[in-house]
C-alpha cells in the first residue's frame, strides 16, 4: 500500500455512534481481528483478548450497563460549566446509540503479560505512568479494529469501559476477573451520513529539531480551543 492510500484510509475513519442492525459480510470480523493481533506491544507481551458478541440478549446487558454507568457520568459532568460539558453526555437519559450494532467486539487484556516488559517500567512513570505501556498495547490493538473496519467500509465506535461497569460485563460474558475490559467496539454500516472530522492543521503541531516556542499556546488559548472544539464536534453526538 503507498502512503498516500494509507493516509486515504485513516482519513475516511470515521467514530460511529448510531448503526444498522444489518449483518456484517460472513468473515469480515475474523479479518478485522486478524489485523488487531499485529498491533505492535511492548516486548511484544501480545496482552489482548477478543470477545465477540452477536447474541442479542448478551447486547442488550452490555447496553444496559452502559446505560447505568452514564447517569453518574451525567452528575459529574454537569459540575462543569455548560460551554466545556461534553457533548455526547446529555442531560436527559438515553439509549446509547450503539445498541444496534450487529456486532459488539469487547478487547481484553491480561496484566501479567506485563512482565514481558522491561522492569523498570513497573516502578517509574514512563510513557505517562506505571501501566501505560500495558494500557497502550491494548489501545494499539484497538486502533488497528477502528482501521480495518473503515478498509471495509465499516463503521465502529470507541465505547471505554470504566471500573463502574465492567464488572457487569465480566459477569454477562464469564470473563475471568484477572483479566481486564478495556474498550467495547461496536462494529458496523453507520445509519447515517457522517462528516469529516475537524483536525489541527499540521503545521500548527510539527516542531523541527526542538520545540518552537512559537506555537506554544498559553493558557486562554487552549481554553479557547477547547471551546471552539465542542461548538465544532457538537454535531457528532446529535445523530
Amino acid at each position: 500500500m503507498e502512503i498516500d492510500a494509507f493516509l486515504d484510509l485513516v482519513r475516511r475513519r470515521r467514530s460511529v455512534r448510531r448503526f444498522k442492525p444489518d449483518p456484517l459480510p460472513e468473515g469480515s470480523v475474523e479479518k478485522i481481528l486478524d489485523a488487531a493481533r499485529w498491533a505492535m506491544s511492548g516486548a511484544n507481551g501480545q496482552p489482548w483478548e477478543f470477545i465477540v458478541v452477536k447474541d442479542k440478549a448478551l447486547k442488550d446487558k452490555i447496553v444496559q450497563a452502559h446505560k447505568e454507568s452514564r447517569r453518574h457520568v451525567r452528575v459529574i459532568e454537569e459540575t462543569r460549566i455548560k460551554e466545556f460539558r461534553h457533548p455526547g453526555v446529555s442531560s436527559q437519559e438515553e439509549e446509547p446509540g450503539f445498541k444496534d450494532a450487529p456486532v459488539f467486539i469487547v478487547v481484553c487484556a491480561d496484566p501479567r503479560t506485563f512482565q514481558a516488559t522491561v522492569l523498570s517500567s513497573h516502578f517509574y512513570a514512563g510513557e505517562g505512568g506505571p501501566m501505560a505501556t500495558f494500557l497502550k498495547n491494548v489501545a494499539n490493538a484497538t486502533q488497528l479494529i477502528h482501521l480495518a473496519a473503515a478498509s471495509m467500509g465499516l463503521g465502529a465506535q470507541w465505547v471505554s469501559v470504566n471500573h463502574m461497569w465492567e464488572p457487569q460485563v465480566k459477569h454477562a460474558l464469564g470473563i475471568p476477573q484477572v483479566l481486564s475490559v478495556h474498550t467495547i467496539v461496536p462494529i458496523g454500516y453507520p445509519a447515517y451520513k457522517t462528516a469529516p472530522p475537524y483536525r489541527r492543521k499540521l503545521d500548527e503541531l510539527v516542531h523541527y529539531d526542538g520545540y518552537d516556542k512559537s506555537k506554544f499556546r498559553e493558557d486562554e488559548q487552549v481554553q479557547e480551543f477547547l471551546l471552539g472544539l465542542r461548538q465544532r464536534t457538537t454535531s457528532a453526538y446529535k445523530v
